[in-house]
């Protein structure tokens, strides 16, 4: 394995902006990075990060031009994200760091591959592999989720303990070495379920989301402990720099699985968006804005979406019992002008568009159906889509949306037990708030499933900035 290349810069990257208005005008990508993986397909293969063209004035245009396969087979590629990003204009940010390494955890296997995206950044390689039992020893944690590029460190979220179960947290790397520095709280409070984490860095403070331990998402979704409240309905509030509890937030005692974190991208706000997977009594989905007022952190309901009936022949039998479809919103992202939400309704097949410009009263602008239990929607190139929308990403600027289809191995057999070939999609966003779907756009990943999407340069979830 080729070693770290020491790579120090003495001017700022060049994809390092100071502000999100700076980052919007970046040029726009021209490569996207996508974790592939084969566990749950019964193909005994090791999981990959595929290296796709985006750029539609390029020949392979659509098309997987790099490719680099894990050394071991079982990790789950999960999500991933970047070494260093534009955080590194903080006042107490690291110096010399460059946006260069993915930081790529494998969620079942709890091990991390560093990969190098230069100099070829469709040839990359892995330089470092982390060990499971590193992490284990070094921070307590295990199930690794969620990657952000902090200004002192990189982050990473963890789902569950060392005997696999909890409480879940978050550890640290260091910027240079990658070597593990250990868990990053000092005061945990009552926090113990774990998922997402995101940050206001100007505000001091970190917000952590829930989903549940190991025992109860690795083998599918557990109805029984749903229902016995073993699911996650809280989001978590910390002091960032003493790295202490400051407060947990029921959501509601109903709406279960607290997932993606989404916070205003303008440093100066101190809000931000939450998805609900399902609710308990009507099987809705709901998102959430947390807001500063009055003084204290505060939780409104500001999105729900309901569940649809239908036909038991054409439900899963996790659903039968039901003879109904959730909408299962279980990704969210935010343009970084923080004015539009997407939402991927997984279970009914739609990918939504909210004007959020007043984040009190969201308003539905555009919806494009892309497969779904529900819908069963095709591409407009006539393709069959399987699964349906999941991970979104959006580019910097805002006009485009990709969106692949696989949740997590053991959820997407019971819920399309048929079966998920992998795809990406891309879709354009314009201003007018218009959402289409690019016909000449269409990923074909086969056997395998294909989860987040990271695109080069980076994008609206990839970054954090200290000015507005």
């Amino acid at each position: 394995m080729p070693s770290i290349p020491i790579s120090l810069r003495m001017q700022p990257d060049p994809t390092f902006y100071p502000s999100p208005r700076d980052a919007m005008r970046a040029p726009p990508e021209d490569l996207a990075y996508v974790a592939g993986l084969y566990v749950g397909t019964g193909i005994d293969r090791p999981d990959f990060l595929a290296v796709v063209d985006v750029n539609p004035n390029s020949p392979t245009y659509g098309k997987v031009v790099g490719r680099v396969d894990m050394p071991y087979v079982g990790d789950e590629l999960h999500h991933f994200g970047w070494n260093a990003c534009s955080s590194a204009f903080c006042p107490y940010a690291k110096p010399y760091v460059e946006r260069r390494y993915l930081v790529v955890p494998g969620l079942r296997s709890s091990r991390i591959y560093i990969i190098d995206t230069k100099p070829d950044p469709k040839n990359p390689q892995i330089v470092k592999t982390i060990d499971p039992g590193e992490v284990l020893s070094r921070s307590g944690y295990s199930r690794l989720h969620t990657v952000h590029c902090g200004p002192e460190a990189i982050y990473i979220s963890a789902l569950g303990g060392v005997d696999g179960d909890g409480p879940g947290g978050i550890l640290m790397l260091d910027h240079y070495s990658f070597d593990v520095l250990g868990r990053w709280e000092i005061f945990r409070g009552p926090q113990y379920y774990a998922y997402d984490f995101w940050w206001h860095l100007a505000h001091d403070i970190m917000i952590t989301s829930e989903w549940t331990t190991p025992k109860y998402f690795e083998n599918g979704l557990d109805v029984k402990a749903l229902v016995e409240g073993r699911y996650g309905n809280k989001i978590h509030f910390w002091d960032l720099r003493k790295r202490k509890h400051i407060a947990a937030v029921e959501l509601s005692p109903e709406d279960r699985m607290v997932l993606e974190l989404r916070p205003f991208h303008n440093p100066t706000e101190l809000k931000g968006f939450v998805n609900t997977v399902v609710n308990l009594k009507d099987l809705s989905s709901a998102i959430w804005l947390w807001f500063y007022e009055d003084n204290k952190l505060q939780v409104e309901k500001v999105i729900e979406i309901d569940a649809q009936p239908l036909e038991e022949s054409l439900l899963p039998d996790i659903l039968k019992p039901f003879k109904a479809v959730p909408p299962l919103v279980t990704d969210i992202d935010l343009s970084l002008d923080d004015k539009y939400l997407y939402l991927s309704l997984w279970g009914l097949g739609e990918l939504r568009r909210y004007d959020v410009s007043d984040p009190f009263k969201p308003r539905l602008v555009a919806t494009a159906k892309l497969g779904g239990i529900y819908h069963r929607a095709r591409h407009p190139n006539g393709r069959e889509l399987s699964g349906g929308p999941q991970m979104v990403e959006i580019s910097r600027d805002g006009r485009r949306v990709y969106v692949t289809n696989s949740l997590y191995s053991s959820w997407d057999n019971q819920f399309y037990p048929e079966g998920i070939r992998g795809w990406l999609v891309k879709l354009n966003a314009d201003p007018d708030g218009s959402l289409t779907i690019d016909r000449d756009f269409f990923v074909d990943f086969g056997e395998a499933r294909v989860h987040q999407v990271r695109l080069k340069g980076g994008d609206a979830s990839s970054d954090s900035y200290c000015y507005p």
